[in-house]
């Protein structure tokens, strides 16, 4: 099942483990990977790309040294491998104008301020992964025991329907 990306984009090293611990139990079907700049998180993705996989959710800071996180989701976002991806700006910094360039630009899916609840990161990250597999895969009945459950069942439900099964 780990064929697709949870990438995490921060150039606190120290922000990044906290969201990896928070995410723990997503890395035995995720492949969960951290980058502390966005140069790094290019080639995480291009390598991911390379290899099959495709990038499912980022969860990205806003204020980083070379690039900030809204620009960089908005050039995800205009990519064709990439564009499907669920975006998250994780961030304490940024302003209602970024935020509404990543809202418009970006297609932000959500916006979770610092310091966060690892918990509600967790239900927000689960939902985003159900929305996306839902979208993208086709085998939806692998993620019933991972994802949101009812939400996967009821897109089964609602595709058989759909087909006349």
């Amino acid at each position: 099942m780990n064929e697709y990306l949870i990438l995490c984009v921060d150039d606190e090293r120290y922000v990044l483990d906290s969201v990896l611990q928070d995410l723990e139990e997503f890395e035995e079907h995720f492949i969960v990977e951290a980058t502390e700049s966005v140069a790094e998180a290019r080639e995480v993705v291009a390598s991911a790309i390379n290899e099959g996989k495709q990038l499912a959710l980022i969860l990205c800071d806003h204020i980083m040294p070379e690039q900030t996180g809204v620009s960089f989701l908005v050039e995800l976002d205009q990519a064709k491998e990439t564009a499907n991806a669920k975006k998250v700006l994780l961030t304490g910094q940024a302003e209602l104008e970024d935020t509404v360039q990543a809202v418009n630009q970006a297609h932000l899916d959500y916006f979770i301020g610092k310091p966060w609840n690892g918990e509600e990161l967790r239900h927000r990250v689960t939902q985003l992964l159900t929305d996306y597999v839902i979208k993208n895969d086709t085998n939806l009945m692998q993620w019933t025991a991972v994802l949101d459950t009812e939400r996967i069942l009821n897109a089964i439900s609602d595709k058989r329907t759909q087909f006349g099964e």
